[in-house]
């Protein structure tokens, strides 16, 4: 409980409605229930977040964030390589899940409908999108400017869709430590980036270019 002489903070607010959610088993029946059961007001909660389901989506961008800090503070991740830094990446943000385990699972199964339980992970998708962005180097890059834009969506829609698999993966994993975890990271990465060399599609568009200069301006 939080006392009502203290200035609460955003970070006692994620704290505490996490440990709720935890104790109660359940989400609060909403802000003013949520408030008054911690001993802090409405205005003091909306100074911070605008719903619970914003609180939700924050809480998961946190975990994100705090693996963001943790890597930058690593003089040897900042001259990795992508594939490098996405394995960083990954099994910094899954230590950081697995701090949090209790709480990740309970809030990814509160509604029947998976699809609603994902909702919480909207503020994560699209800043985990940005950081693919962000490392997106030229090894991976089409020569074709005009082709990269479309490139770099797929990429970032395909890096998030096996971080999703991922995390589905952990949710299940019963193994000591979540070793299969581990195991599963580094396979699907280096999978993934074996699938992103570009080597061959720039051969093939200069294959392309070439059979249609040679079809348009032979005859």
């Amino acid at each position: 409980m939080v006392t009502k002489s203290k200035v609460i903070s955003k970070e006692d607010i994620v704290s505490i409605y996490m440990n709720e959610v935890l104790e109660k088993g359940e989400k609060p029946k909403s802000v003013y229930h949520f408030a008054k059961e911690n001993d802090f007001t409405e205005a003091e909660f909306y100074a911070f977040f605008g719903t619970l389901e914003g609180l939700e989506k924050e809480i998961f961008r946190l975990f994100f964030a705090n693996t963001i800090d943790l890597l930058n503070k690593n003089a040897e991740y900042l001259e990795y390589d992508m594939k490098n830094k996405m394995l960083s990446f990954y099994f910094t943000f899954f230590e950081i899940l697995t701090a949090n385990r209790s709480y990740v699972l309970q809030s990814l199964k509160f509604d029947r409908n998976p699809l609603k339980n994902l909702v919480q992970l909207t503020t994560l998708r699209n800043s985990f999108k940005e950081y693919v962005s962000e490392i997106l180097t030229d090894d991976y890059r089409l020569e074709q400017e005009k082709l990269q834009k479309f490139q770099e969506k797929g990429i970032q829609e395909s890096a998030w869709l096996q971080l999703m698999l991922t995390i589905k993966f952990w949710v299940d994993d019963e193994s000591a430590a979540f070793e299969k975890t581990d195991i599963f990271i580094e396979k699907s990465v280096n999978a993934s980036f074996e699938l992103m060399n570009v080597a061959p599609l720039n051969h093939l568009i200069d294959l392309g270019k070439f059979l249609f200069k040679e079809k348009i301006y032979s005859k």
